[in-house]
């Protein structure tokens, strides 16, 4: 697995699947909002497969 996720990426996702996980937790959103944790995981390990299929690379580009 190469990472795909930069670091706006994945500050975005946290930021999302927090809020999501919350919502679900306090019960302001039905079940569905558990699916925040997606993004926490892709977050977490900087490779969304999603990305890996339609080609989409957020990383920094690193010099050789």
């Amino acid at each position: 697995m190469k990472a795909n996720v930069g670091s706006s990426d994945r500050v975005a996702r946290v930021v999302l699947g927090a809020g999501l996980v919350t919502l679900a937790a306090s019960g302001v959103v039905g079940g569905w909002g558990y699916i925040g944790i997606v993004p926490l995981l892709t977050a977490a390990l900087g490779f969304c497969p999603l990305y890996s299929l339609v080609g989409v690379n957020t990383c920094p580009k690193k010099h050789a």
